[in-house]
């Protein structure tokens, strides 16, 4: 078995990635890491869930997942969204890419 990211869990439905939001940034992408959780920068502000809606689908595009659920952290900084459709090894592979 391979080395998981640090920020990747396996789950049932896929895997659950630790995230530590940054809304309403320049430079939307994936930016390393954040005490264990991966550090995810979008544009979209922190209203009105737009920013947790942009991070689902950033993950989803980089990992090949076919949705993103956010599990927990609605309104904080750190979140957790279980990726559908893809395996925790799948997903490291991807944030290692």
């Amino acid at each position: 078995m391979a080395t998981l990211h640090p920020a990747v869990t396996p789950h049932p439905d896929g895997a659950v990635v630790a995230v530590w939001a940054v809304a309403g940034a320049r430079r939307p992408g994936i930016f390393g890491e954040h005490d264990g959780a991966l550090r995810v920068k979008v544009a979209a502000p922190a209203e009105a869930g737009k920013a947790n809606r942009a991070i689902a689908r950033m993950l989803c595009t980089a990992t090949g997942a076919t949705s993103a659920e956010l599990e927990r952290g609605t309104r904080q900084r750190r979140k957790r969204f279980v990726l559908m459709g893809v395996d925790a090894e799948t997903v490291t592979a991807a944030l290692r890419r």
